[in-house]
Protein backbone atom coordinates (compact mmCIF):
# COMPACT_ATOMS: atom_id res chain seq x y z
CA UNK A 1 0.00 0.00 0.00
CA UNK A 2 1.38 3.33 -1.05
CA UNK A 3 2.59 5.56 1.78
CA UNK A 4 2.76 2.82 4.39
CA UNK A 5 6.09 2.18 6.08
CA UNK A 6 6.44 -1.42 7.24
CA UNK A 7 8.83 -0.54 10.10
CA UNK A 8 6.53 2.16 11.47
CA UNK A 9 3.55 -0.17 11.11
CA UNK A 10 5.28 -3.02 12.93
CA UNK A 11 6.24 -0.73 15.82
CA UNK A 12 2.74 0.71 16.24
CA UNK A 13 1.23 -2.80 16.19
CA UNK A 14 3.58 -3.68 19.08
CA UNK A 15 2.82 -0.36 20.83
CA UNK A 16 -0.93 -1.03 20.51
CA UNK A 17 -0.49 -4.41 22.21
CA UNK A 18 1.65 -2.84 24.95
CA UNK A 19 -0.94 -0.16 25.72
CA UNK A 20 -3.80 -2.67 25.77
CA UNK A 21 -1.80 -4.74 28.28
CA UNK A 22 -1.72 -1.70 30.56
CA UNK A 23 -5.43 -1.98 31.39
CA UNK A 24 -5.32 -5.47 32.99
CA UNK A 25 -1.99 -4.36 34.52
CA UNK A 26 -3.89 -1.45 36.06
CA UNK A 27 -6.36 -4.00 37.43
CA UNK A 28 -3.52 -5.74 39.31
CA UNK A 29 -2.03 -2.41 40.41
CA UNK A 30 -5.38 -1.43 41.93
CA UNK A 31 -6.38 -4.96 42.94
CA UNK A 32 -3.47 -5.49 45.29
CA UNK A 33 -4.45 -2.37 47.23
CA UNK A 34 -8.01 -3.48 48.09
CA UNK A 35 -9.19 -6.03 50.64
CA UNK A 36 -9.27 -9.68 49.56
CA UNK A 37 -13.08 -9.69 49.39
CA UNK A 38 -12.98 -7.12 46.56
CA UNK A 39 -10.10 -8.31 44.36
CA UNK A 40 -12.23 -9.83 41.58
CA UNK A 41 -14.50 -6.80 41.49
CA UNK A 42 -11.50 -4.48 41.18
CA UNK A 43 -9.80 -6.56 38.47
CA UNK A 44 -13.06 -6.71 36.57
CA UNK A 45 -13.58 -2.94 36.56
CA UNK A 46 -10.47 -2.73 34.37
CA UNK A 47 -11.16 -5.86 32.34
CA UNK A 48 -14.77 -5.09 31.44
CA UNK A 49 -13.71 -1.61 30.34
CA UNK A 50 -11.71 -3.25 27.53
CA UNK A 51 -14.93 -4.82 26.29
CA UNK A 52 -17.16 -1.79 26.74
CA UNK A 53 -14.90 0.84 25.23
CA UNK A 54 -13.65 -1.36 22.39
CA UNK A 55 -17.26 -1.49 21.22
CA UNK A 56 -18.04 2.17 21.96
CA UNK A 57 -14.88 3.28 20.12
CA UNK A 58 -15.57 1.54 16.82
CA UNK A 59 -19.25 2.52 16.84
CA UNK A 60 -19.01 6.21 17.78
CA UNK A 61 -15.99 7.06 19.95
CA UNK A 62 -13.43 7.31 17.16
CA UNK A 63 -15.75 9.50 15.12
CA UNK A 64 -16.39 11.88 18.04
CA UNK A 65 -12.65 12.11 18.68
CA UNK A 66 -11.23 12.17 15.15
CA UNK A 67 -14.15 12.91 12.87
CA UNK A 68 -14.51 16.13 10.90
CA UNK A 69 -14.38 18.91 13.49
CA UNK A 70 -17.58 20.64 14.57
CA UNK A 71 -16.46 24.14 15.66
CA UNK A 72 -13.33 22.63 17.21
CA UNK A 73 -15.44 21.09 20.00
CA UNK A 74 -16.14 17.53 18.88
CA UNK A 75 -15.68 15.28 15.89
CA UNK A 76 -18.56 14.81 13.48
CA UNK A 77 -20.35 11.56 12.73
CA UNK A 78 -18.59 10.85 9.44
CA UNK A 79 -16.73 7.84 10.90
CA UNK A 80 -19.63 6.21 12.79
CA UNK A 81 -19.09 2.47 12.66
CA UNK A 82 -15.70 3.26 11.07
CA UNK A 83 -17.56 3.97 7.83
CA UNK A 84 -15.31 5.19 5.06
CA UNK A 85 -12.12 3.74 6.57
CA UNK A 86 -10.67 0.84 4.59
CA UNK A 87 -7.48 -1.19 4.62
CA UNK A 88 -5.98 1.05 1.93
CA UNK A 89 -6.37 4.26 3.97
CA UNK A 90 -3.24 5.77 5.48
CA UNK A 91 -2.60 7.92 8.58
CA UNK A 92 0.92 9.33 8.28
CA UNK A 93 2.98 6.26 7.42
CA UNK A 94 0.73 3.60 9.00
CA UNK A 95 -2.64 2.11 8.05
CA UNK A 96 -5.49 4.28 9.30
CA UNK A 97 -7.15 1.25 10.91
CA UNK A 98 -3.98 0.77 12.99
CA UNK A 99 -4.23 4.39 14.11
CA UNK A 100 -7.85 3.66 15.11
CA UNK A 101 -6.72 0.63 17.13
CA UNK A 102 -3.81 2.44 18.80
CA UNK A 103 -6.03 5.34 19.86
CA UNK A 104 -8.66 2.86 21.09
CA UNK A 105 -6.24 1.53 23.71
CA UNK A 106 -5.92 5.05 25.17
CA UNK A 107 -9.70 5.43 25.23
CA UNK A 108 -9.92 2.11 27.13
CA UNK A 109 -7.45 2.78 29.92
CA UNK A 110 -8.62 6.32 30.72
CA UNK A 111 -12.03 5.48 32.28
CA UNK A 112 -10.45 2.41 33.89
CA UNK A 113 -8.11 4.78 35.74
CA UNK A 114 -11.12 6.42 37.38
CA UNK A 115 -12.21 3.10 38.89
CA UNK A 116 -9.58 3.43 41.60
CA UNK A 117 -11.60 6.19 43.24
CA UNK A 118 -14.65 4.09 44.13
CA UNK A 119 -13.41 0.48 44.45
CA UNK A 120 -14.96 -1.63 47.22
CA UNK A 121 -18.31 0.20 47.10
CA UNK A 122 -19.38 0.92 43.49
CA UNK A 123 -22.56 -0.63 42.10
CA UNK A 124 -21.44 -2.59 39.03
CA UNK A 125 -24.32 -1.51 36.77
CA UNK A 126 -23.60 2.11 37.71
CA UNK A 127 -19.98 1.64 36.65
CA UNK A 128 -21.04 0.24 33.27
CA UNK A 129 -23.36 3.14 32.47
CA UNK A 130 -21.00 5.76 33.88
CA UNK A 131 -18.08 4.45 31.84
CA UNK A 132 -19.97 4.54 28.56
CA UNK A 133 -21.39 8.01 29.20
CA UNK A 134 -18.09 9.40 30.50
CA UNK A 135 -16.12 8.10 27.52
CA UNK A 136 -18.64 9.67 25.15
CA UNK A 137 -19.09 13.00 26.92
CA UNK A 138 -15.64 13.62 28.42
CA UNK A 139 -12.89 11.51 26.87
CA UNK A 140 -13.93 11.74 23.23
CA UNK A 141 -14.40 15.54 23.14
CA UNK A 142 -11.17 16.28 25.05
CA UNK A 143 -9.31 13.84 22.79
CA UNK A 144 -10.69 15.82 19.83
CA UNK A 145 -9.60 19.11 21.39
CA UNK A 146 -5.99 17.93 21.70
CA UNK A 147 -5.43 15.42 18.91
CA UNK A 148 -8.38 15.59 16.51
CA UNK A 149 -7.96 19.13 15.24
CA UNK A 150 -10.01 20.76 18.01
CA UNK A 151 -9.53 23.87 20.12
CA UNK A 152 -6.38 22.80 22.01
CA UNK A 153 -4.49 21.93 18.85
CA UNK A 154 -5.64 25.20 17.27
CA UNK A 155 -4.25 27.08 20.27
CA UNK A 156 -0.92 25.31 19.77
CA UNK A 157 -1.12 23.22 22.95
CA UNK A 158 1.35 20.36 23.38
CA UNK A 159 0.21 16.96 24.64
CA UNK A 160 2.41 14.23 23.27
CA UNK A 161 0.70 11.18 24.74
CA UNK A 162 -2.14 12.25 27.02
CA UNK A 163 -1.46 14.63 29.90
CA UNK A 164 -4.75 16.46 29.41
CA UNK A 165 -6.53 13.79 27.38
CA UNK A 166 -5.87 10.87 29.75
CA UNK A 167 -4.51 11.87 33.14
CA UNK A 168 -6.16 15.20 33.93
CA UNK A 169 -9.57 14.04 32.71
CA UNK A 170 -9.36 10.79 34.70
CA UNK A 171 -7.73 12.30 37.80
CA UNK A 172 -10.11 15.20 38.28
CA UNK A 173 -13.15 13.15 37.30
CA UNK A 174 -12.08 10.75 40.06
CA UNK A 175 -12.01 13.65 42.51
CA UNK A 176 -15.52 14.72 41.48
CA UNK A 177 -16.84 11.16 41.79
CA UNK A 178 -15.28 10.68 45.22
CA UNK A 179 -17.12 13.76 46.47
CA UNK A 180 -20.42 12.35 45.22
CA UNK A 181 -20.22 8.77 46.52
CA UNK A 182 -20.47 7.81 50.20
CA UNK A 183 -17.37 6.80 52.12
CA UNK A 184 -16.54 3.14 52.67
CA UNK A 185 -17.95 1.69 55.87
CA UNK A 186 -15.55 2.36 58.73
CA UNK A 187 -13.37 4.74 56.71
CA UNK A 188 -11.25 6.71 59.15
CA UNK A 189 -12.22 4.43 62.06
CA UNK A 190 -10.78 1.06 61.04
CA UNK A 191 -7.65 0.06 59.12
CA UNK A 192 -8.42 -0.60 55.45
CA UNK A 193 -5.22 -2.32 54.34
CA UNK A 194 -3.98 -3.68 51.00
CA UNK A 195 -4.40 -7.45 50.82
CA UNK A 196 -1.59 -8.21 48.33
CA UNK A 197 1.04 -5.55 47.64
CA UNK A 198 2.87 -8.08 45.43
CA UNK A 199 -0.05 -7.76 42.95
CA UNK A 200 0.45 -4.00 42.99
CA UNK A 201 4.18 -4.35 42.31
CA UNK A 202 3.38 -6.70 39.40
CA UNK A 203 0.82 -4.26 38.03
CA UNK A 204 3.22 -1.33 38.34
CA UNK A 205 5.98 -3.22 36.54
CA UNK A 206 3.68 -4.11 33.67
CA UNK A 207 2.44 -0.52 33.51
CA UNK A 208 6.05 0.69 33.29
CA UNK A 209 6.76 -1.63 30.35
CA UNK A 210 3.44 -0.83 28.70
CA UNK A 211 4.18 2.88 28.95
CA UNK A 212 6.96 2.46 26.37
CA UNK A 213 4.16 1.76 23.91
CA UNK A 214 2.01 4.53 25.38
CA UNK A 215 4.63 7.26 24.96
CA UNK A 216 7.03 5.77 22.42
CA UNK A 217 4.15 4.71 20.20
CA UNK A 218 2.74 8.23 20.23
CA UNK A 219 5.50 9.23 17.81
CA UNK A 220 3.48 7.12 15.34
CA UNK A 221 6.76 6.05 13.72
CA UNK A 222 9.81 3.93 14.48
CA UNK A 223 12.19 6.88 14.57
CA UNK A 224 14.44 8.96 16.79
CA UNK A 225 11.50 10.77 18.37
CA UNK A 226 10.03 7.45 19.52
CA UNK A 227 13.37 6.54 21.08
CA UNK A 228 13.64 9.93 22.81
CA UNK A 229 10.11 9.48 24.20
CA UNK A 230 10.95 5.97 25.38
CA UNK A 231 14.12 7.07 27.16
CA UNK A 232 12.36 10.08 28.69
CA UNK A 233 9.62 7.76 29.95
CA UNK A 234 12.03 5.46 31.73
CA UNK A 235 14.08 8.34 33.17
CA UNK A 236 11.08 10.16 34.66
CA UNK A 237 9.70 6.97 36.19
CA UNK A 238 13.06 6.11 37.72
CA UNK A 239 13.50 9.59 39.17
CA UNK A 240 10.02 9.68 40.71
CA UNK A 241 10.41 6.19 42.21
CA UNK A 242 13.70 7.12 43.90
CA UNK A 243 12.44 10.48 45.18
CA UNK A 244 9.25 8.84 46.55
CA UNK A 245 11.42 6.28 48.32
CA UNK A 246 13.29 9.04 50.14
CA UNK A 247 10.06 10.91 50.97
CA UNK A 248 8.50 7.83 52.58
CA UNK A 249 11.80 6.97 54.29
CA UNK A 250 11.94 10.45 55.80
CA UNK A 251 8.45 10.01 57.25
CA UNK A 252 8.77 6.36 58.27
CA UNK A 253 10.16 3.44 56.24
CA UNK A 254 11.03 3.17 52.50
CA UNK A 255 7.65 1.76 51.48
CA UNK A 256 7.54 -0.70 48.57
CA UNK A 257 3.98 0.41 47.81
CA UNK A 258 5.28 3.98 47.82
CA UNK A 259 8.18 3.23 45.48
CA UNK A 260 5.96 1.62 42.83
CA UNK A 261 3.40 4.41 43.23
CA UNK A 262 6.21 6.90 42.66
CA UNK A 263 7.19 5.14 39.45
CA UNK A 264 3.64 5.40 38.12
CA UNK A 265 3.51 9.08 39.09
CA UNK A 266 6.70 9.69 37.09
CA UNK A 267 5.19 7.88 34.11
CA UNK A 268 2.08 10.05 34.34
CA UNK A 269 4.04 13.30 34.57
CA UNK A 270 6.25 12.63 31.54
CA UNK A 271 3.37 11.53 29.31
CA UNK A 272 2.50 14.96 27.82
CA UNK A 273 6.18 15.99 27.58
CA UNK A 274 7.77 12.73 26.39
CA UNK A 275 8.22 13.81 22.78
CA UNK A 276 9.05 17.46 23.44
CA UNK A 277 11.81 17.50 26.10
CA UNK A 278 15.35 16.19 26.48
CA UNK A 279 16.36 13.46 28.88
CA UNK A 280 17.65 15.68 31.71
CA UNK A 281 14.39 17.64 31.64
CA UNK A 282 12.53 14.32 31.90
CA UNK A 283 14.55 13.51 35.01
CA UNK A 284 13.54 16.82 36.60
CA UNK A 285 9.88 16.37 35.61
CA UNK A 286 9.78 12.93 37.26
CA UNK A 287 11.66 14.07 40.36
CA UNK A 288 9.31 17.02 40.93
CA UNK A 289 6.18 14.93 40.26
CA UNK A 290 6.89 12.68 43.26
CA UNK A 291 6.52 15.32 46.02
CA UNK A 292 3.55 16.90 44.23
CA UNK A 293 1.60 13.64 44.36
CA UNK A 294 3.03 12.54 47.73
CA UNK A 295 1.83 15.69 49.49
CA UNK A 296 -1.43 15.70 47.53
CA UNK A 297 -2.19 12.32 49.11
CA UNK A 298 -1.37 13.77 52.54
CA UNK A 299 -3.72 16.69 51.83
CA UNK A 300 -6.50 14.32 50.76
CA UNK A 301 -6.04 12.29 53.95
CA UNK A 302 -6.22 15.40 56.13
CA UNK A 303 -9.45 16.38 54.42
CA UNK A 304 -10.95 12.96 55.23
CA UNK A 305 -11.93 12.32 51.60
CA UNK A 306 -12.37 8.64 50.73
CA UNK A 307 -10.75 8.71 47.29
CA UNK A 308 -9.79 5.08 47.63
CA UNK A 309 -6.61 4.65 45.59
CA UNK A 310 -5.58 8.30 45.08
CA UNK A 311 -6.35 8.66 41.39
CA UNK A 312 -6.61 12.44 41.76
CA UNK A 313 -3.23 12.80 43.50
CA UNK A 314 -1.37 10.42 41.20
CA UNK A 315 -3.00 11.16 37.84
CA UNK A 316 -4.76 14.50 38.18
CA UNK A 317 -1.98 16.34 39.96
CA UNK A 318 0.99 14.65 38.27
CA UNK A 319 -0.74 15.00 34.90
CA UNK A 320 -1.31 18.71 35.52
CA UNK A 321 2.34 19.16 36.47
CA UNK A 322 3.41 17.27 33.35
CA UNK A 323 1.25 19.41 31.07
CA UNK A 324 2.61 22.60 32.65
CA UNK A 325 6.18 21.26 32.62
CA UNK A 326 5.84 20.66 28.88
CA UNK A 327 5.35 24.41 28.53
CA UNK A 328 8.50 24.98 30.57
CA UNK A 329 10.95 22.38 29.25
CA UNK A 330 9.92 21.81 25.61
CA UNK A 331 12.83 22.36 23.26
CA UNK A 332 12.87 22.77 19.50
CA UNK A 333 15.94 20.52 19.42
CA UNK A 334 13.66 17.57 20.18
CA UNK A 335 10.42 18.31 18.34
CA UNK A 336 10.43 21.81 16.89
CA UNK A 337 8.74 23.71 19.73
CA UNK A 338 10.35 25.68 22.56
CA UNK A 339 8.91 26.24 26.01
CA UNK A 340 9.37 29.06 28.50
CA UNK A 341 12.87 27.99 29.56
CA UNK A 342 13.96 28.15 25.91
CA UNK A 343 12.56 31.60 25.27
CA UNK A 344 8.93 30.88 24.34
CA UNK A 345 6.90 32.18 27.31
CA UNK A 346 3.49 32.08 25.54
CA UNK A 347 3.72 28.28 25.33
CA UNK A 348 3.45 28.01 29.11
CA UNK A 349 0.33 30.20 29.06
CA UNK A 350 -1.25 27.94 26.45
CA UNK A 351 -0.46 24.87 28.56
CA UNK A 352 -1.93 26.51 31.65
CA UNK A 353 -5.13 27.36 29.79
CA UNK A 354 -5.59 23.78 28.57
CA UNK A 355 -5.07 22.43 32.10
CA UNK A 356 -7.70 24.79 33.56
CA UNK A 357 -10.23 24.07 30.80
CA UNK A 358 -9.72 20.30 31.04
CA UNK A 359 -10.11 20.31 34.83
CA UNK A 360 -13.26 22.44 34.75
CA UNK A 361 -14.91 20.43 31.98
CA UNK A 362 -14.06 17.04 33.52
CA UNK A 363 -15.29 18.00 37.00
CA UNK A 364 -18.55 19.57 35.80
CA UNK A 365 -19.58 16.74 33.47
CA UNK A 366 -18.54 14.00 35.90
CA UNK A 367 -20.33 15.56 38.84
CA UNK A 368 -23.49 15.94 36.76
CA UNK A 369 -23.29 12.28 35.68
CA UNK A 370 -22.85 11.10 39.27
CA UNK A 371 -25.85 13.10 40.45
CA UNK A 372 -28.05 11.62 37.72
CA UNK A 373 -26.87 8.04 38.36
CA UNK A 374 -27.21 8.50 42.12
CA UNK A 375 -30.81 9.62 41.66
CA UNK A 376 -31.63 6.67 39.39
CA UNK A 377 -29.87 3.77 41.15
CA UNK A 378 -27.61 5.02 43.93
CA UNK A 379 -23.87 5.01 43.30
CA UNK A 380 -22.83 2.62 46.06
CA UNK A 381 -23.91 -0.83 47.12
CA UNK A 382 -25.59 -1.16 50.52
CA UNK A 383 -23.39 -1.28 53.61
CA UNK A 384 -24.39 -4.92 54.08
CA UNK A 385 -23.27 -5.77 50.52
CA UNK A 386 -20.05 -3.85 51.12
CA UNK A 387 -19.46 -5.82 54.33
CA UNK A 388 -19.85 -9.11 52.45
CA UNK A 389 -17.52 -7.86 49.72
CA UNK A 390 -18.24 -6.97 46.11
CA UNK A 391 -16.79 -10.21 44.78
CA UNK A 392 -19.71 -12.13 46.26
CA UNK A 393 -22.41 -9.45 46.47
CA UNK A 394 -21.94 -8.15 42.90
CA UNK A 395 -20.44 -11.14 41.06
CA UNK A 396 -21.27 -14.24 43.13
CA UNK A 397 -17.65 -15.39 43.10
CA UNK A 398 -14.71 -15.69 45.47
CA UNK A 399 -11.07 -15.12 44.46
CA UNK A 400 -9.64 -17.34 47.17
CA UNK A 401 -11.00 -20.66 48.44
Amino acid sequence: MEGINSGDTAWIIVATALVLMMTPALGFFYGGMVRRKNILSTLNLSFITIGLISIQWVIIGYSLAFGESVAGLVGGLNYVGLSGIGIEDVEGSIPKLLFVAFQMTFAIITPALISGTFVERIRFKVYLVFTLLWATLVYDPVCHWAWGGGIFSRWGALDFAGGTVVHITAGFSALAFSMAIRKRKGFGQIAIEPHNIAFTVLGAGLLWVGWFGFNGGSALAADGLAVQALLNTNTAAAAAAVVWMFLSWKDNKPSVLGIVTGAVVGLVAITPAAGYVNTMSALIIGAVAAPISYYSIAFRERRGLDESLDVWACHGMAGSWGALATGLFATAAVNGVDGLFYGNAPQFGIQLLTVVVTIAYSVIITFALTKILDAVWGLAVSEQEEEIGLDISEHGERAYA
